[in-house]
């Protein structure tokens, strides 16, 4: 069987990673959007968002002759065998629930144009029982009716780390409703197979479950280890000590298991507002309902630090020069959704303080975002005549600076490490006032 021909329905952060990759992999794929912008970049070469070693693996893409880019879907039906269907699933405004706007626009556009036998497969996050709609939704509006068929692979997919995600996964996932759908997923990932990777191969409904499952379990380990830094600091114990220790336990393991500011971005806080959404309208809510408070451990170390940065001031952010250190929500990325860096930076501004804002990064992104904020061309610039330092976001950059130079331009030596990045006894041997979340 000759591989098949891909299209990438969405070039956003999963979409075009994806098809970039599989291009690279060896298979002819065409990338579709409706933002002509998007494609335009793309097609020229450049990569729209900050992705460690993707602009290299799009110029290799583009130069084998494997990958174009088109936003239009009747391209799109003639020329696939496997659609990946990779758009945003954002919180819809005012609720918590899933939009799923973008997916339905999608499938609705793409299946007019699906006149042959061919798979449409998933890749968006979305609440279980989506695909069951689509699959009908498909055999409604396509030429070919059920001889579309639909399945779903989730991605679970770290910005910092996509290229190494998508070509080396730790398991793949294929929720399929028949043989023929399973062999067309496997022949579209077969060079990834004959590496090795695991495959679960499941039912529609499990493979929806398992990108929120996954994400809700990172979620609660995060807000675990960081509730244990709020009993910490009442009695004045130490949470990284904690949680050093708990990592040797192999049934807990030290992974995600890191206090400080906590987790943000476009999945995680999104994924578990939307699975508890979900359960509730299913009638299982009490399952899942510790997830509201994941969720609002996770906003309370937000504020913390805040009264952290009030402290190291004597009680006053007002009329403060203060440095924040930090604006994507994660190293290794230029996203800054859900960000916890910049909601902290926001709320010091509110209060009062003069903010600057360093991020290696995403500070285009921040300043369009919030222009209100100001910025430094680096993490010392950001940091001149200070009266407080705020890290925010662990970039290496600012794990590497040395206290003392760091010292030499700053108005008072205070830091509040809200990553725990930082070694607390070089900072305090160099002079420093230094704070972190949940140690004394």
């Amino acid at each position: 069987m000759a591989p098949p021909r891909l299209t990438v329905i969405g070039t956003g952060y999963l979409g075009a990673t994806h098809a970039i990759c599989m291009a690279v992999l060896g298979f002819e794929v065409l990338g579709v959007d409706v933002d002509e912008g998007k494609i335009a970049k793309l097609a020229s070469g450049e990569v729209p968002f900050f992705e460690p070693g993707l602009p290299e693996l799009l110029a290799k893409a583009l130069e084998s002759g494997r990958l174009r880019f088109t936003t239009s879907l009747a391209e799109a039906g003639a020329f696939g065998d496997v659609h990946f269907v990779c758009v945003g699933t954002p919180q819809q405004p005012g609720s918590d629930a899933c939009d799923l706007s973008y997916v339905d626009a999608a499938v609705r556009g793409l299946a007019p144009h699906l006149d042959r036998r061919t798979l449409v497969v998933g890749k968006s996050t979305v609440p279980v029982g989506t695909a069951a709609g689509l699959t009908t939704l498909l055999h409604e509006l396509a030429p070919a009716g059920t001889d579309v068929e639909l399945a779903w692979n989730p991605e679970f997919l770290r910005e910092g780390f996509a290229v190494d995600d998508t070509m080396r996964p730790d398991r793949l996932v294929f929720g399929v409703a028949s043989d023929w759908a399973d062999a067309r997923l496997r022949a579209a990932f077969q060079p990834i197979l004959d590496q090795g990777t695991p495959v679960i191969r499941t039912d529609l409904a499990t493979a929806e479950l398992v990108k929120v499952a996954a994400n809700s379990f990172l979620a609660t380990k995060i807000s675990y280890i960081n509730a244990m830094a709020e009993v910490c600091e009442a009695v004045g114990a130490d949470v990284k000590d904690l949680a050093d220790s708990l990592a040797l336990d192999d049934r807990i393991g030290g992974k995600f298991l890191k206090p400080g500011l906590g987790f943000g971005g476009g999945c995680l806080p999104k994924d578990i507002r939307a699975f508890a959404h979900r359960a509730e309208e299913l009638g299982v809510g009490q399952a899942v309902s510790f997830l509201r408070e994941v969720d609002a451990i996770n906003r309370r170390r937000r504020a913390r630090t805040v009264d952290l940065v009030r402290e190291l001031l004597g009680g006053r952010i007002s009329g403060a020069r203060i440095a924040a250190w930090g604006a994507a929500f994660k190293p290794n990325s230029d996203d800054i959704r859900d960000a916890p860096a910049l909601d902290v930076a926001r709320t010091m501004h509110g209060l009062g303080g003069h903010v600057r804002v360093y991020d290696p990064a995403a500070l285009d992104n921040a300043r369009l975002a919030f222009p209100e904020l100001r910025y430094g061309e680096s993490a010392l610039d950001a940091a001149r005549d200070a009266d407080v330092v705020v890290l925010l976001t662990e970039w290496a950059d600012f794990r590497e600076i040395d206290p003392g130079a760091l010292g030499e331009v700053v108005a008072h030596k205070r830091i509040v490490d809200g990553r725990h990045a930082l070694d607390a006894a070089m900072w305090r041997e160099a002079g420093w006032e230094y704070r972190a979340l949940g140690r004394s």
